[in-house]
């Protein structure tokens, strides 16, 4: 056993190594596109449709889907939680790229916005709803990002045993932190592109061996192996874990598919992949692009979630639904056999290429909330010429909070996580959307529809953690209340501004028209 994981250990390192050394490069061949601000978050708008089809689809999925998510509905719904897969790439991207897309790109171009807050304050003109925005962003966005580091951690550390977790989250901080601060948008653009072509080959690579392993019997004995599991005391049977449409989880099923899909329609993060995009006729290409690369990962994922009671002979192992996955991969993969400890590797690549995909966007989003949104709204005399230097330093401080958050495994900032989907999505999506849309929407609109959103997830958090003395019960329900938060954002925006005062004509017209390509 111990010759095994000496073999596997030294292959991980090796392809760490190299992984690491590619990143490397891509910053600094990226660093040469970033001398303005404009450059460092958004490459200019010169992005085309692979790169940003990718960078979309690798920061939707980190090691958060594949560890968090995948191992603990895989093992709980079964095959039942591949719908979550489809939604995500169906709702998820599909239809928010040919809804979204061109009209973001368009607009923000016309009103030369680089950022979600600054899309606010220019498309409603309004200094308070960028402050607003910018807070929002970085209150409940860089609290997120530690949950990634968590979910790589175990990963590693199931492979190193002898090396701590918070080392392995300080690896991955560090090279995140040099080529994101090194190359900004562009270096996280390229380096998605080379992490998604290894997402691909590594979720094929697992789908394939682990069917095969004689625990899950191959494709044409899956379903009756999954089918035969007793209850091992958590009352979930096989006929639950071969329930096409999730059996008895059917309405939860149908929550996580709503609040994972349509909350990337109001996610700066994601929304800003429609910015950089180089044309708008690049953005068919890239819209088919995503689709297809989001179902492969989605439903891979979770697909490998499914058969986990298999592999793990229907025992939840220690730690919990977090280490199902790990314990997943190594009980399948950690033999002597290279070409599987080679397979393992790959898949331990594949987890880390989605964490620091997703990991560079939501510091990039942070980072800039404060220095092109917060600072310059607060500070009259703030120099545009410092706020490259400004938004790199801020990348370097957001990369090192949400480490350190981690590592105190704080249980605020646990939940908040929780939260965090749901409610910055809510907050969002309904003055964003309604705002490339409808030249009716008022700046009372646009306001109601924040408020209103935030609130929704606000308040009832607040009330049943008083009532239960604990956050926990409040977490539970995060989404349904993001997808409630989502619906009433949506509809108070055209409600409150079919009553309250427009906008002068001339505004609307220039908010509307379309800025000649650059």
């Amino acid at each position: 056993m111990e010759q095994n994981l000496a073999q596997t250990q030294s292959v991980t390192i090796i392809a760490l190594a190299i992984f690491a050394l590619v990143m490397v490069c891509i910053g600094v061949f990226s660093s040469i596109k970033t001398k303005t601000i404009d450059g460092f978050l958004l490459g200019n708008r010169s992005i085309g449709p692979w790169v940003s089809a990718f960078a979309y689809g690798t920061s939707y999925f980190s090691a958060v889907v594949f560890v968090g998510y995948a191992g603990q509905h895989g093992w709980n719904i079964g095959i039942g939680s591949m719908w979550i897969g489809v939604g995500n790439a169906v709702l998820g991207c599909l239809i928010a790229w040919l809804l979204l897309a061109r009209r973001t790109r368009t607009m923000t171009h016309t009103l030369s916005a680089k950022t979600m807050p600054e899309f606010f304050a220019t498309r409603y003109d309004s200094k308070a709803m960028k402050i607003f925005a910018a807070v929002v962003i970085f209150v409940f966005l860089v609290p997120y990002s530690s949950a990634v580091y968590n979910g790589l951690g175990n990963m590693f550390q199931a492979i190193f045993p002898n090396v701590g977790v918070n080392t392995w989250m300080l690896v991955i901080a560090v090279l995140t932190a040099i080529y994101l601060i090194l190359g900004g948008y562009v270096a996280t653009a390229y380096t998605d592109f080379v992490q998604g072509i290894i997402m691909i080959f590594g979720v094929f690579a697992m789908v394939i061996a682990l069917v095969k392993t004689d625990a899950v019997g191959g494709f044409n004995r899956f379903l009756s192996n999954l089918a035969a599991v007793p209850d091992n005391g958590d009352g979930i049977t096989g006929s639950q874990l071969t329930s096409i449409f999730g059996g008895s989880s059917f309405k939860f099923l149908c929550y996580n598919i709503m609040l994972t899909s349509f909350g990337t329609w109001g996610l700066p993060q994601m929304v800003q992949k429609y910015y950089a995009i180089k044309s708008v006729d690049s953005i068919k290409q890239a819209t088919v692009i995503s689709t297809i690369f989001s179902l492969i990962i989605g439903c891979g994922a979770y697909f490998v979630g499914s058969l986990s009671r298999l592999v793990l002979h229907n025992e939840l192992p220690a730690g919990g639904v977090d280490n199902v996955i790990p314990k997943t991969l190594l009980t399948a993969f950690g033999d002597s056999n290279m070409i599987t400890t080679i397979i393992l590797a790959l898949l331990l690549i594949l987890l880390l290429s989605a964490s620091m995909s997703t990991l560079s966007s939501i510091v990039l989003t942070s980072s800039s909330a404060i220095s092109v949104d917060l600072i310059p709204a607060v500070k009259k005399n703030a120099k545009p010429e410092r706020q490259v230097i400004t938004t790199r330093v801020l990348c370097l401080i957001f990369v090192g909070l949400s480490y350190i958050f981690a590592t105190l495994k704080i249980s605020i900032i646990v939940y908040v996580m929780s939260f965090s989907w749901g409610i910055v999505s809510g907050t969002f999506i309904g003055p964003y959307i309604w705002g490339i849309y409808s030249k009716k929407v008022t700046r009372a609109g646009a306001w109601a529809g924040m408020i209103s959103g935030f609130l929704t997830v606000a308040l009832p958090t607040l009330i049943i953690s008083l009532q239960n003395g604990t956050i926990t019960a409040a977490a539970k329900l995060s989404p349904q209340m993001g997808v409630a938060a989502m619906a009433v954002s949506l509809i108070a925006v055209p409600v409150v501004s079919s009553f309250t005062k427009k906008y002068d004509k001339k505004f609307v017209e220039n908010v509307f028209k379309v800025k000649e390509e650059q």
